[in-house]
């Protein structure tokens, strides 16, 4: 390709040329009925897509390596290269076939990762957002573009922690920057990273696309007028949508302006560990989201995951929601409007489509038959005097005009694409129908013709025909050909058979074609004349979408609140959070065992909890049950509890389980105190965490020593929502040190080296950890297990031994005042192993009492106490 164009033919020399300007994308050249692919773009699509690789000409001596797909299969082997993260250019002919030289053709569409509007494309009950990132000296935004749907909006932030949790919330299938620029570096990793010239972000010119957009003469009306570094990625996303679609969004009426604060903070480690839309193994079963998605709409549930990931704060949203699905419940009108919405489909996509004039036929069908729906859909919520539901309904309203249209116009079963024909109904367009009757009416003659003729010639094989290189025809067989009339004229020669035209068939033939030229031309008029009536209403419609998705979400919540036993939560402005007998949703659909509900109250004297007690005993899910009760209240869902009051919450944060970072080069101690670093630095009063084996990932010592001054920083310092769960008994201690902390332990029962796991939380600390107990449950050999004991029973042996020779050796009697100065200083020292900076009562006791007053019993109790705390 490197070498001069004019060594190849003028066809090869066109595609170069196109190629030139799309180098680092697939492209998809049209020829006839196939899509071919040269040069590089063959031997990588070969690869990608299993398809033959073949050759075509020379170039610089050598064959041009080229491999094609049949266009009418295109959407599958697009979906496939979108999948891996390939963009495909498609160029079509779009002109007439001269007499000399190529067809004339250009690009029509980049298909892109972020820019995807087809059905075949795209994941019906998924996101797929385009977006792009700015930074200017300390500020970051974001903006971001679901084209499918025509949904705008961008945020601003003042730190590079927030920017970062909310790209990875949004998980967008691609994402623009300007090159050379801090961000490139900063997202190399990001999934779909774009980069383009730095101009784009130009803030005049973004402000003036997206006024132009927008159709105002200012940004005011949406928040963003005095935001230059949100405007200027805003911009840059419209530039590169409209250069990709290749045309105007009309989908994009408006530019959301949303702030995270307004929401219920979740970063991208606590949705993994409490695992709302994707299991820990990276999966989508046995989620939160698959649990709770029964929405009858793929754009209810889209919207269903966009609240899961974003809980709103807003008290009185989220009541307003609450009292919508108690409404519904209270009226036994569940089930009868599931049933009204099964008819109303993707309604978000497919009026996008009809925005960018790429509606096929059975989109709009569909639209047709959700209009007929919404009549009955108005009568069900007339019952209803919830204010909700009543502005749900007024949002929905109502197109009797528009649905008439389309259902006189839209056959019942329309073809695939409108390049096809054969989309209107009979009665919809008189000129059409003329049209079709002259189409209709060629079957019969051509049956009277061949019998005409048969008769006429005496030839008993003789048919009529047709194919779409030749047009109509009379074929012969050849043994035969010599019986023909004199006004037979030759068209064709087979193998077996000679075709003939005559002058009567010509003659019908110009009828005909010039009549389906003319039919199939008269319906792609009237298509477009029909998007563009719905396109008058299209403000209208993309309104009543969206409310109809609200609708479909609600109307699930109060489903699944009859199906799974939820409750109403009372929100309150009070600080604190009271669960009674709270169960955890996927757990408890996933065990054959009834479940065991547990209460979670937090108060002012109640803000840290130190939990204890066996592995497998149920306190990680204890932990993530508290947190996700919160999290459904926050979207206006009911609670699997048979109360909840839920005080004002701002963010929630986890630190369960740790793995390595292999690739950043992290190891599990590292990502555990990072993550344990975030939640120190961010946590508030008003935060829920939850912190599960803090310090496991080092030396015994220093493990202890780390999880005593965390778990003292978060109800000294922090005093948020903690619930900490631990192996170190000795942090029970903090309980005489901070009137704000409780212990509290999920219980067992031991029985001949048996364990039964009761799954009950209870005040207080537990007894013991039961480690060898689970390890034989694991499957870990007896003998091991036996072995474990005998090496615990030493161990405990030699701790209390060490004791005696240390206090007997340090606190004998007649010992020194200097001496005892010294014991004294010696057990600071250990305490300090706790890296705290508070007095402990032992240290309070060794303090106060003189060698004179000392005995080495007392000695000896002091040490022991002492070594517990190691």
């Amino acid at each position: 390709m490197s070498k001069s164009s004019s060594q190849h033919t003028p066809m090869m020399q066109q595609y170069l040329a196109i190629k030139a300007d799309h180098p680092d994308r697939l492209v998809f050249y049209r020829m006839g009925d196939f899509y071919e692919l040269f040069f590089e773009d063959a031997v990588k699509a070969s690869r990608l897509l299993d398809i033959t690789l073949t050759a075509r000409g020379q170039s610089a001596g050598s064959p041009i390596p080229m491999a094609g797909i049949p266009h009418h299969s295109a959407e599958g082997y697009l979906a496939k290269l979108v999948k891996m993260g390939e963009s495909v250019a498609i160029c079509e002919q779009v002109g007439p076939v001269p007499d000399k030289g190529p067809v004339e053709r250009k690009v029509v569409r980049v298909i892109t990762p972020g820019t995807l509007t087809e059905d075949a494309l795209l994941e019906a009950n998924q996101e797929n957002l385009l977006c792009a990132c700015y930074q200017l000296d300390n500020h970051y935004a974001l903006a971001y573009l679901d084209v499918a749907s025509g949904r705008f909006e961008g945020c601003e932030f003042d730190d590079r922690t927030s920017f970062e949790d909310e790209l990875k919330r949004l998980q967008p299938a691609e994402c623009i920057v300007a090159d050379q620029h801090e961000l490139e570096n900063l997202l190399s990793e990001q999934p779909g990273l774009v980069t383009l010239p730095g101009w784009h972000f130009d803030s005049q010119s973004a402000y003036r696309k997206m006024t132009e957009q927008l159709q105002t003469q200012d940004l005011i009306a949406f928040g963003c007028d005095d935001k230059p570094v949100l405007i200027s990625a805003a911009g840059a996303l419209l530039y590169y949508a409209q250069t990709m679609l290749q045309n105007e969004l009309k989908q994009i009426q408006s530019f959301h302006t949303y702030s995270t604060q307004d929401s219920l903070i979740l970063d991208a480690i606590s949705r993994r560990n409490l695992e709302l839309d994707s299991n820990l193994n990276g999966g989508t079963h046995n989620t939160l989201l698959s649990l709770l998605d029964q929405c009858s709409t793929a754009m209810g549930s889209r919207l269903l995951k966009r609240w899961l990931l974003l809980p709103l704060r807003d008290q009185t949203k989220i009541n307003q929601r609450l009292n919508s699905v108690e409404s519904l419940i209270k009226h036994d009108q569940v089930d009868a409007l599931k049933t009204e919405f099964k008819p109303i489909g993707d309604l978000e996509r497919i009026l996008s489509r009809v925005a960018l004039f790429s509606a096929r036929p059975r989109d709009l069908l569909q639209l047709g038959r959700a209009l007929n729906q919404l009549p009955t859909l108005q009568n069900r919520l007339a019952v209803f005097d919830d204010a909700g539901l009543k502005q749900l309904s007024q949002r929905i309203a109502e197109f009797p005009e528009l649905a008439d249209t389309l259902n006189r116009a839209i056959l019942d079963n329309p073809p695939v694409l409108m390049r096809d024909g054969g989309v209107f109904k009979e009665g919809y367009d008189t000129e059409l129908d003329e049209l079709n009757n002259l189409k209709n009416e060629a079957g019969q003659f051509l049956m009277d013709l061949e019998q005409t003729e048969r008769e006429r010639t005496g030839i008993s094989t003789l048919k009529v025909g047709y194919n779409r290189v030749h047009g109509y025809y009379i074929e012969v067989s050849k043994l035969q050909s010599s019986q023909v009339p004199l006004d037979y004229v030759r068209r064709q020669t087979l193998k077996g058979a000679e075709r003939y035209i005559i002058p009567q068939l010509k003659a019908f033939e110009d009828k005909v074609l010039s009549a389906g030229d003319k039919a199939l031309a008269r319906e792609k008029q009237l298509y477009d004349e029909l998007l563009h009536t719905i396109n008058q209403s299209f403000k209208a419609l993309q309104t009543c979408a969206q409310a109809l998705a609200e609708l479909d979400v609600i109307t699930n919540f109060a489903q699944k609140a009859q199906q799974l036993n939820l409750t109403r939560p009372q929100l309150t402005q009070a600080p604190g959070l009271v669960v009674i007998q709270g169960r955890h949703l996927t757990v408890e659909a996933l065990t054959d065992t009834p479940f065991i509900p547990n209460d979670s109250v937090f108060d002012d004297q109640r803000r840290l909890q130190i939990i204890t007690g066996p592995n497998m005993g149920g306190k990680s899910t204890f932990m993530r049950q508290t947190a996700l009760i919160a999290i459904l209240a926050h979207i206006g869902c009911y609670v699997p509890a048979e109360s909840a009051q839920i005080g004002l919450i701002d963010r929630i944060f986890t630190r369960i389980g740790a793995s390595d970072d292999l690739t950043s080069g992290r190891s599990t101690f590292m990502v555990e105190m990072t993550e344990t670093a975030h939640i120190l630095h961010h946590a508030t009063e008003q935060s829920l965490i939850l912190m599960d084996e803090i310090g496991r990932g080092t030396s015994t010592f220093d493990g202890l020593a780390l999880a005593w001054a965390i778990a003292e920083h978060m109800a000294k310092n922090v005093r948020g929502y903690c619930l900490f769960a631990t192996h170190y008994f000795e942090l029970t201690g903090l309980t005489e040190q901070f009137k704000n902390t409780v212990n509290i332990h999920l219980n067992a029962i031991e029985h001949h080296d048996k364990i039964v796991f009761l799954h009950q939380v209870q005040e207080g600390a537990a007894s013991k950890s039961y480690g060898l107990q689970v390890a034989s449950l694991a499957g870990v050999p007896k003998s091991v297990i036996g072995r474990a004991k005998e090496i615990l029973q030493d161990l405990e042996n030699h701790n209390t031994t060490s004791t005696n020779k240390e206090a007997q050796a340090k606190l004998g009697s007649g010992r020194t005042k200097t001496q005892a100065n010294k014991t004294s200083k010696e057990a600071e020292i250990q305490y300090d192993l706790f890296n705290s900076g508070t007095s402990h009562p032992i240290l309070t006791k060794l303090d106060d009492i003189t060698p004179d007053e000392i005995t080495p019993k007392q000695a000896l109790d002091l040490l022991y106490e002492l070594k517990k705390l190691r």
